[in-house]
């Protein structure tokens, strides 16, 4: 059975699986709206470090399992991808490891690329892949394809995050990078953006900025979710 969204108030509530639990002061689902702009950035910070424990909890409990699942879910979804440019990522820390899924999508004709995070206020680049292709080191952690690798606007964006809600609102690391660069390409030509999750990061609100981006769908190692993108 699939857990229910998780509040604020119950990410700071940890059970002995690790995964957290219920709370008797669970916030309500108004709770993020129209909150003035300040009270909007705390409560993302305070949100981004709960969430960050909690993914760190499911990716310790089945890394390798949910890698799996989520590629067949993501195979299942693109399955003809020939020509198509679709950006993945070279997962950081806990994040679900969407690498299974880029191989499959690569052998099967897709034209895979990363994406490279520059100064602070830039929008990301993204440049071919290929399975056993040299990277080379990025700031925060990332690793990018080299410098020879050809330039590429994917059609298709994967994106990590922190949590998502079920009206297509990610909470990221709040540099803004995917923010920025999915406002631009959106402004150029149409493309889809699925936020990419073990299925446990989802809560019930996100609180939002204006210049946040809603994604076209979510995909996790257990389901497909999809949004109205023009809302």
């Amino acid at each position: 059975m699939r857990r229910p969204p998780i509040t604020v108030a119950q990410w700071t509530v940890t059970t002995a699986n690790g995964f957290g639990g219920s709370t008797l002061f669970e916030f309500f689902h108004f709770l993020f709206l129209d909150m003035p702009l300040a009270s909007t950035q705390a409560a993302k910070i305070e949100l981004r470090r709960c969430a960050l424990n909690r993914r760190a909890s499911v990716f310790s409990a089945r890394e390798t399992e949910a890698a799996q699942s989520l590629s067949l879910q993501i195979e299942a979804l693109f399955r003809a991808p020939e020509n198509i440019k679709i950006a993945g990522y070279w997962p950081i820390g806990s994040e679900i490891d969407c690498r299974p899924a880029m191989a499959a999508l690569h052998q099967r004709g897709a034209l895979m690329c990363l994406p490279i995070a520059g100064q602070r206020g830039d929008r990301l680049v993204f440049r071919t892949w290929a399975p056993g292709d040299s990277l080379a080191q990025g700031p925060f952690g990332t690793f990018h394809p080299a410098a020879s690798a050809a330039h590429v606007e994917p059609d298709i964006l994967l994106i990590p995050l922190l949590a998502f809600d079920s009206h297509g609102h990610r909470l990221g690391y709040g540099a803004g990078y995917y923010d920025r660069t999915l406002s631009a390409m959106r402004s150029t030509k149409t493309i889809a953006a699925y936020g990419i999750a073990f299925d446990e990061q989802e809560t019930a609100v996100i609180p939002t900025e204006p210049t946040d981006a809603v994604l076209t769908g979510l995909i996790t190692d257990k389901r497909l979710l999809h949004f109205d993108v023009s809302q």
